[in-house]
């Protein structure tokens, strides 16, 4: 938990689409924070979101210098590092939204940024702080196998991005802590259906251990889905993001089943993101989610993207097999 400040910490929120609003909504709830000011490229959306919330819309980057101590970014993910990079830059700390940039290359150069002005990064993989998820890691011996779903019905929302970049990486990052290595090989396949970009994928990652990690991830779906399901030596963990819930189904010393639920103390992830960043700004500490391991996440969602489009040519060129005469 955090612990009292002297002082409130000033924060403002870059981006006033539906994760903006979102992160201004719960930093008004924060004792710790005060609101101070919302940016848009939109100076409409801006304003609009201002007075919902009780802050100052500012008309671009620059005049946030000298009134801010820290930041959420919550642009579209192609300007994650150019607006991080300014922030920084200017002596201020940042949330960024995940992923943290669409390559790796300009991950590496917010990184770099932050490290050189000495501002605290951290990147929005908001399932760390799913409190079925915390209590998932304690359980944590040797995964060997995971089952991952992440689906969604279909939003006009960061289509800027494929599904991997959108929903997936949620699950890559969890999955790269729980194991706390890099999968060794990647085999994926993915299919455009309402956008241009991939809106369905499936994944299986190999890791150097055996462990073996099997994910699908959609956003067309006519159903909304979040779990996971951990398999390790005598006992299988299922997680249920959405509704904060974890079972245990585990082999006893005597050869008997044991199922049960384990308990979780129920929280709202966001506000559990925003009150570590904030600790982490107030004692100059790295956050839990730092740059490094966002680059791991990215690093592997980009492989996949990688080995769909490989596995689109495969079957284009299948498919182009069968028209010839």
């Amino acid at each position: 938990m955090i612990g009292d400040f002297m002082q409130k910490l000033r924060v403002a929120v870059v981006g006033a689409g539906e994760f903006g609003r979102r992160h201004m909504r719960v930093i008004r709830l924060l004792p710790q924070a005060e609101l101070a000011a919302v940016v848009d490229v939109d100076p409409g959306r801006a304003q609009s979101a201002a007075s919902e919330h009780a802050c100052q819309a500012l008309p671009d980057l620059a005049a946030l210098s000298g009134r801010v101590d820290a930041a959420v970014v919550a642009v579209p993910t192609t300007a994650h590092v150019d607006v991080a990079c300014a922030l920084v830059e200017a002596g201020i700390d940042v949330l960024v939204e995940k992923p943290i940039a669409s390559d790796l290359a300009s991950a590496h150069r917010l990184v770099d940024a932050a490290q050189r002005h000495g501002r605290v990064l951290q990147v929005g993989h908001l399932e760390r702080f799913n409190p079925a998820v915390a209590a998932l890691t304690g359980l944590v011996r040797l995964p060997l196998f995971f089952e991952v779903h992440r689906l969604s019905t279909f939003t006009p929302r960061s289509l800027d991005v494929d599904v991997v970049l959108d929903l997936m990486i949620h699950d890559i990052d969890v999955v790269l802590s729980l194991t706390g290595m890099m999968p060794e090989e990647i085999r994926a396949a993915g299919i455009s259906i309402l956008t241009r970009k991939v809106d369905i994928a499936n994944v299986r990652l190999a890791f150097p251990n055996g462990c073996i990690a099997n994910l699908t991830a959609s956003r067309v779906s006519t159903e909304r889905v979040r779990k996971l399901r951990l398999f390790q030596p005598h006992q299988y963990l299922s997680v249920d993001y959405s509704k904060q819930e974890l079972f245990s189904v585990a082999v006893t010393d005597d050869h008997r089943i044991s199922s049960n639920p384990v308990q979780v103390v129920r929280d709202e992830p966001l506000r559990l993101e925003l009150e570590s960043f904030l600790e982490s700004v107030a004692n100059r500490k790295e956050p839990r989610v730092g740059g490094r391991d966002a680059c791991r996440a990215l690093e592997v969602a980009l492989a996949i993207a990688s080995r769909i489009e490989e596995h689109a040519q495969v079957v284009a060129r299948s498919l182009a097999s069968l028209e010839k005469p």
